[in-house]
């Protein structure tokens, strides 16, 4: 997927304007929030656990080296191999190699967003090996031919009628006349569709959600066991991850699991978590003949030694998307690549330039809604202000954007004229808006007056109301 986050106002614009994906958005962000919460509840430890899982992905960052080594000597230990790789463009070559080797001409795919991230899909069919996404969500999502908008939920700005165009559209072989309108019939045409693409790949990819390095497992939580069906039935299981999904032991991966499933799905835990070591080995019944990790830098190696190493505690759970109002308004694909809400406003800009990226970090309010959610306490805000300086810094803003800035900071940097300046705004703004008690528009705030009206002030400052207050308090 290549990205267009420098188009990130113009898609966000047409976003707006899209009621379907609005309602779907709407009612997935109110009813998260509800069931996380009561999720959440149930589990008095559940801070105690963030503060561990903080923790333990601090320990391995500081010593990423040593674990990395440790697990590629335990796969290979198991049977298994290891591939290293700097770039996109290396992992990408390493599935097809092994692709070729093994003679593949159809690959069933468990869901990956590394793998969205080097752009795996594209590169197979361009190169005659067709990939099929066995997560449902992913699977609409490619019948429709577009990215993933969400981590966890790819299909989730859909309603059940565009799902069934697409199925009617990517299922020609069967009945037009069938009925689609409710999502069990939906359910059950996947099913049947998707039964075939596992019998017949030749091989399985998979993410991964940890990696284990004393035991050299890779682990996946899937809630459909298309992920389980991916790695065991082809003959070679490749998982396609990212180095800094190391974990240390197996009881470092538990206690972050009991985070997981409970910031991404609100669910105590998914319907299945999967460990894999290796390949099948003489007296099991199941599994892949061969066992291969690609493991991917991209430049998470610059991230360990920089000022945004934080972000590489996330867990790709998408609490921060799913209750981001900025990405509860436009969706993911607004934000032009493949990470999108909070942890695409730190993360893009990492991987593909602030010079790509340089309107996401913008894409925020400050609620601090995606810190509090968490479950790895990366602060998302701290980090989005950086790269806001950072831009800054290096004149990709817009010299309007520039020189507002510089006319700001003159009245800022001097607390008297300022808070004169602001009087004056604020009682011009509630003499004209008094009468209506609102602005449909205004002049320098286009970019609210939108989509929304204005309201009028009403009473002084905030200064002057707090000064008052502390007045009346005292007396």
């Amino acid at each position: 997927m290549q990205p267009f986050s420098h188009a990130f106002k113009e898609s966000a614009d047409r976003a707006l304007e899209n009621a379907t994906q609005r309602r779907a958005l709407g009612k997935v962000r109110l009813e998260f929030g509800a069931k996380r919460a009561k999720t959440v509840a149930r589990l008095p430890e559940f801070d105690a656990l963030k503060d561990q899982a903080k923790t333990i992905k601090d320990h391995v960052l500081e010593n990423l080296d040593f674990y990395l080594e440790t697990f590629e000597e335990k796969v290979t230990a198991n049977g298994g191999h290891v591939h290293w790789c700097r770039t996109p463009e290396e992992a990408c070559d390493a599935v097809l190699g092994l692709c070729r080797d093994a003679g593949a001409r159809t690959v069933a795919k468990g869901k990956s967003m590394i793998t969205e991230e080097i752009g795996l899909n594209a590169f197979l069919e361009a190169n005659g090996i067709t990939p099929v996404e066995t997560d449902l969500g992913e699977y609409i999502v490619q019948l429709r031919n577009e990215p993933p908008s969400h981590i966890t939920a790819p299909a989730v700005h859909l309603n059940k009628e565009q799902i069934a165009d697409a199925f009617r559209d990517g299922h020609k072989d069967l009945d037009p006349a069938r009925p689609l309108d409710e999502p069990q019939e939906l359910l059950d045409e996947a099913r049947a569709v998707l039964r075939d693409s596992f019998i017949e790949a030749d091989v399985g990819i998979t993410g991964a959600n940890f990696l284990i390095a004393e035991t050299g497992s890779t682990v996946i939580v899937t809630n459909e066991g298309n992920g389980d069906l991916s790695q065991t039935l082809p003959k070679i299981h490749i998982v396609v991850t990212s180095i800094e999904k190391m974990v240390p032991t197996l009881e470092d991966a538990m206690t972050i699991l009991r985070l997981l499933a409970r910031s991404a799905t609100a669910q105590e835990i998914t319907s299945y978590t999967t460990f894999s070591t290796g390949p099948k080995r003489a007296d099991d019944l199941d599994g892949p003949e061969a066992f291969h990790v690609v493991l991917l830098d991209n430049g998470r190696s610059d991230l360990l030694g920089g000022e945004f190493r934080e972000v590489l505690r996330c867990i790709r759970c998408g609490a921060c998307q799913t209750l981001c109002p900025v990405w509860g308004a436009v969706g993911g694909h607004a934000y032009g690549w493949v990470y999108s809400g909070p942890i695409g406003a730190v993360l893009s800009p990492a991987l593909i330039g602030i010079e790509e990226a340089r309107h996401l970090p913008e894409a925020s309010t400050f609620c601090g809604m995606c810190e509090s959610v968490c479950p790895m306490r990366i602060p998302l805000p701290k980090l989005m202000r950086r790269w806001r300086e950072k831009a800054f810094e290096k004149k990709h803003t817009p010299g309007v954007t520039r020189y507002g800035i510089g006319l700001w900071a003159l009245f800022a940097k001097r607390p008297a004229l300022y808070r004169l300046k602001v009087r004056a705004v604020i009682a011009l703004l509630a003499r004209i808006g008094r009468r209506k008690g609102r602005f449909r528009r205004l002049p320098f705030a286009g970019g609210w007056t939108a989509h929304r009206d204005l309201p009028a002030p009403q009473g002084g400052t905030f200064m002057d109301q707090w000064r008052s207050r502390g007045e009346r308090s005292a007396r």
